[in-house]
């Protein structure tokens, strides 16, 4: 009988690990967006894939006290333009490319304007590295965002 306690436990932890290997193994999930120019947190974003394409939502952002709480996209340039930041779609289209995600865009809701973008898993899936660029992926910046869940 021990045997079979010692074989059924090794089964569970290689499963648990499977599963957690499966779950850094792909961007699906919440991560805490760091903004490159501050390193301040500025986001929690939630991605979700759907038909092979992984699309990202702001689920929270981190305002400072004295400011609106519920901000709007004032200087967004398409249909979400003056809609609630929160909530809103701000990656969108990318799609996995060897190690990489790409083909996507990203929104910058601060400036409205949205941006070719690119993803790539670091650091066995504890970072994100998103691109947001014009023409080509040299002329961009990089934010590297951690993950929560």
């Amino acid at each position: 009988m021990p045997t079979l306690t010692k074989a059924g436990l090794l089964a569970a932890m290689l499963f648990t690990s499977a599963a957690a290997f499966a779950q850094t193994a792909s961007p699906v999930g919440l991560w805490k967006t760091i903004d490159d120019e501050t390193g301040k947190p500025k986001a929690l974003v939630r991605i979700t894939e759907e038909n092979g394409a992984l699309q990202g939502k702001i689920e929270k952002l981190f305002l400072e006290p004295n400011v609106d709480q519920n901000p709007k996209c004032v200087a967004c340039e398409d249909s979400r333009k003056n809609q609630p930041i929160i909530g809103m779609t701000i990656v969108s289209g990318l799609k996995k490319d060897g190690n990489e995600y790409t083909g996507g865009e990203i929104l910058d809701p601060k400036k409205g304007k949205v941006y070719k973008s690119k993803a790539t898993l670091r650091e066995g899936g504890k970072q994100l590295e998103v691109r947001g660029y014009i023409g080509a992926p040299m002329f961009g910046r990089s934010q590297v965002w951690q993950r929560e869940q």
